[in-house]
């Protein structure tokens, strides 16, 4: 088994090799100065012949030298001013977390490496250690020294842990899970690798600033740096790689005699912690950012989410049972803050929210989730829906069986009328047509002149009333995608369209809002090229097509239907998000016959599922 030191050794060594890099990109900017001082200098000194071919060389050698000194110092400056991008975290002071402070700090010592000099928390399931060293992200710390009375000490990473880690893992788990991470301190804090990691990581900064240069005048200049950025990040990409490699395999032999046997469970953990986070951003967290409201306690969700999941899952089985056990969040003083702050980061991460919370984006508690959220989306799709019906064209209905020949003569009953959303006077609430009043409007105009001329001519026959128009029913979605062998595709196209739309706005009002000043307020650090790009920077889901958002809203109007005629209510599952309670049960049993009907066009399935919960298509139902 290798030593930690053979470790520090290899990454030391390949750290040299990026160094020697950035000398050789030094001496080839000093080189033209090198060749205009000796020529300089044996004209001073006799020793180069003088004529004027020595004058020309000595003119073109102090132009090429001025050149790259100039351009030399353009890239110093851009690359030693550029902000290393930092991940986004939530800061955890020591007056907030003592006793997690003091565990790390615990593990430290027994590893025999420096502690961290700061702790953050990421809604993420990872954790690692992060260089924040750079004078933008805060003056560095210095000491009294003997010779010159102060001196600057460099500062240890800053120690980021997944949130998610703190509520889910039990105390001895997360410090066997630290071990490694913690142990990356050591080498770390080698001049060398510390240097190479700085260097590096200028670099990459300096190619995000060239890459959002746009004016002509700044542009060209910071394209010649990004260029000359990109070839030293090429040359040095392999040595760095390694020397990564070789710090994280000496961190992890330093590690191994800390909790060695506990490290395994603690890795089980990690990869059933991902899973549970994963659905709960997809499938609970997403809806509700969608509408503008954020779950203030995704983190407690977390250990809801994975106790289902261990109920579910035999192979998850018995990982439940720890739970009796002490939670890390225990280390915190104030968790509920914590995992607030880390929700509403969250929040903005994967989704683009605001920085703050604001009368368009306020905070749900997961009591009131079923209602203020799940019930909420559900009306909001389906007044989507039928705001799509109402404009689609006019389509005939079914042609009615012939009359029986035994059956007297009668008058020719009036044609079918079409079967169209557009022109229906009961509509969905908000929306009517220009041309007619609502019903409880008096009518106006030349429709209620016809209307008070009084009785009809002699010899025509007198009008029937015209029944109500249907209103916003399941039948009336129903019967549409149906009859009409169409409707489904146009629907579906209509309805990504509006989506779209609305997401277009809502990235309108992301990038109007930018980078937001709150986020220095919070704590929160970008760094060049992070932030400005727009967010979110981790879109959770990509985008659905028309047929997924057909179901969608669909599978929300009977959900309206069954909650408004047939008693039933909405829930919260913690792994598939909105669900319709039955009696109190969860009901899964609704893809399929809405997938019938929207695939196919069979809407026998859902009419039996209907009738088996009793809901009444026929009923209105209350959108929003």
């Amino acid at each position: 088994m290798a030593s930690p030191e053979t470790g520090v050794l290899a990454a030391r060594a390949r750290a040299l090799a990026v160094l020697r890099i950035r000398s050789t990109a030094l001496a080839v900017a000093l080189l033209p100065a090198a060749v205009a001082v000796v020529l300089l200098a044996g004209r001073a000194t006799g020793h180069l012949g003088a004529g004027p071919g020595w004058d020309l060389a000595r003119w073109i050698a102090g132009g090429l030298a001025v050149l790259s000194l100039l351009l030399a110092a353009l890239v110093a400056v851009v690359v030693a001013r550029a902000r290393p991008a930092l991940s986004p975290s939530v800061p955890i002071s020591e007056k907030s977390a003592p006793d997690l402070y003091r565990l790390v700090r615990d593990l430290a010592d027994r590893l025999e490496v420096p502690a961290p000099s700061a702790i953050a928390l990421t809604p993420d399931c990872d954790s690692w250690l992060e260089d924040r060293t750079h004078r933008a992200h805060g003056p560095p710390r210095r000491v009294k020294g003997r010779a010159d009375g102060e001196r600057r000490v460099p500062e240890a990473p800053v120690l980021v842990i997944g949130s998610p880690f703190l509520w889910w893992m039990r105390v001895a788990e997360l410090r066997a899970l630290l071990a490694p991470v913690v142990a990356g301190t050591g080498p770390s804090a080698h001049p060398d690798i510390a240097a190479a990691r700085r260097f590096i990581r200028g670099l990459d900064a300096a190619v995000a600033v060239s890459a959002r240069a746009r004016r002509p005048v700044r542009g060209l200049p910071l394209r010649f740096v990004g260029r000359v950025a990109r070839l030293l990040l090429r040359a040095g990409r392999e040595h760095a790689t390694i020397m990564e490699r070789a710090v994280a395999a000496a961190a992890s032999e330093r590690a191994q005699t800390v909790d060695y046997g506990l490290r395994i469970v603690a890795q089980e953990q990690v990869g059933l912690a991902y899973a549970g986070w994963d659905r709960l951003l997809t499938r609970v967290a997403l809806p509700a950012w969608r509408m503008g409201r954020w779950p203030s306690r995704l983190d407690a969700g977390v250990v809801s989410a994975l106790t289902e999941l261990s109920r579910r899952d035999r192979l998850a089985d018995g990982f439940a049972s720890r739970l009796g056990e002490r939670p890390a969040c225990d280390l915190l003083e104030e968790p509920g803050a914590i995992d607030r702050a880390a929700s509403l980061l969250a929040a903005r991460l994967f989704h683009g929210g605001p920085a703050e919370p604001g009368p368009d984006w306020s905070p749900v508690g997961w009591n009131q989730y079923p209602e203020e959220v799940v019930d909420r989306k559900w009306r909001l799709e389906a007044a989507r829906l039928h705001r799509v019906l109402d404009n689609l064209p006019a389509t005939a209905l079914p042609a009615a069986p012939p009359a029986p020949a035994a059956a007297p003569a009668q008058d020719p009953a009036p044609a079918a009328p079409p079967l169209s959303y557009a022109r229906t006077a009961a509509r969905t609430p908000g929306h009517h047509p220009p041309d007619r009043p609502p019903a409880d409007e008096p009518a106006t105009g030349p429709l209620a002149d016809e209307t008070a001329m009084g009785p009809p001519a002699t010899g025509r026959r007198e009008e029937q009333p015209l029944a109500p128009a249907p209103g916003p029913t399941l039948a009336r979605v129903i019967d549409r995608l149906t009859h009409d062998e169409c409707a489904g595709d146009l629907v579906a196209a209509r309805l990504g369209a509006e989506v779209e739309r609305e997401e277009r706005e809502e990235a309108a009002r992301q990038a109007a809002r930018g980078t937001s000043p709150q986020d220095v307020a919070i704590g929160v650090a970008w760094g060049d090229g992070m932030a400005e790009g727009g967010l979110p920077l981790f879109p959770l889901q990509p985008p659905r097509t028309g047929r997924e958002l057909l179901a969608d809203h669909v599978t929300a109007m009977v959900c309206c239907a069954a909650v408004d005629t047939a008693g039933a209510t909405p829930g919260l599952d913690w792994l598939d998000g909105p669900a319709l309670l039955v009696d109190g049960a969860r009901r899964s049993d609704l893809g399929r016959p809405v997938l019938s009907l929207v695939d196919d066009g069979d809407a026998e399935p859902l009419r039996g599922w209907l009738t088996t919960i009793g809901v009444r298509p026929e009923k209105p139902v209350r959108l929003v």
